[in-house]
């Protein structure tokens, strides 16, 4: 019989699986670090006991030719019905650079070459993990203490019939979020940027939250959207998904998109529902401007 909940943490190194993972510890897991991967099945049936119910593995290239045995060892999980979740951690390839530069250390397949070279090799050998993950979290613009508590918003423990969801505000011009599930467009709405006495102010400020809600179908759309997302929340939670990004993009993050998020975060707080949702809105962009 396998543990309750089984996951699987990797992703490219200086994403911050030490962080998540001592993160993870302290909301109660049993934590493996760098086990080789052909012991997960053994692992996943022998952890059954109450005091190992939740179970993070830390798989990572650090395990040199045994990492490359993962993926025929998450096909065994599947044979042989083992549920489990599997977590990627990424970030850019210049945030990394900066943190393996900052810490002065090398990066693990950097041999005699750069760090971006390392970086490049890494990202070739996790393409197809990646793909497969069912969380992924980049960390490029969050410090220790917000990735601390990212973690504690997907893994604090809860009920199988809960769901959370960050509905977060973005700009285009500073690139989509790579975590996002959903990815909302809000660029089809007016821009506050051409009013003059809301220009220097932002989607946190009631001038400009009031002005987006009230042009012209746009309460009405974000009431068709919240009606869609609620829609697939069933969907989610039946394949063990309890966490939601949805990105709300416009130009710059400013206006439009905190607007959204703040209204849509609000409305799914507030929507009817047998199941027990929790959203909130952040902004990724405000003040880069």
């Amino acid at each position: 019989m396998s543990t309750r909940e089984l996951l699987i943490l990797t992703g490219m190194s200086g994403a911050g699986r030490s962080t998540v993972a001592h993160a993870l510890e302290d909301l109660g897991w049993y934590v493996v670090d760098n086990l080789p991967p052909a012991l997960l099945p053994q692992l996943a049936t022998q952890t059954t006991s109450a005091q190992f119910q939740s179970v993070a593995v830390v798989v990572d290239v650090r395990g040199g030719k045994f990492f490359d045995e993962l993926s025929a060892s998450l096909a065994a999980l599947r044979d042989e019905k083992v549920a489990f979740r599997l977590l990627f951690l990424d970030a850019s390839d210049q945030i990394l650079v900066a943190r393996f530069e900052s810490t002065r250390r090398p990066h693990p397949l950097q041999a005699q070459d750069r760090i971006v070279d390392g970086i490049s090799r890494e990202r070739s050998k996790l393409d197809e993990l990646r793909s497969q993950a069912d969380i992924v979290i980049d960390s490029s613009n969050l410090n220790v203490h917000q990735l601390e508590k990212r973690v504690a918003e997907i893994f604090s423990p809860g009920s199988l019939s809960a769901i959370r969801i960050n509905v977060l505000s973005f700009g285009f011009k500073y690139g989509i979020p790579v975590d996002a599930d959903l990815v909302l467009d809000a660029r089809f709405i007016p821009n506050p940027h051409w009013v003059p006495e809301l220009r220097p102010l932002t989607g946190l400020d009631e001038k400009v939250f009031s002005t987006v809600l009230d042009s012209d179908g746009v309460r009405k759309f974000v009431e068709s959207y919240v009606s869609v997302v609620l829609q697939m929340i069933p969907g989610y939670l039946r394949e063990g998904k309890r966490f939601v990004t949805i990105a709300i993009g416009c130009t710059g993050g400013k206006h439009r998109s905190v607007s959204i998020a703040r209204e849509i975060a609000r409305q799914l707080s507030d929507a009817s529902s047998e199941f027990e949702i929790s959203a909130h809105a952040t902004h990724r962009d405000v003040g880069r401007e």
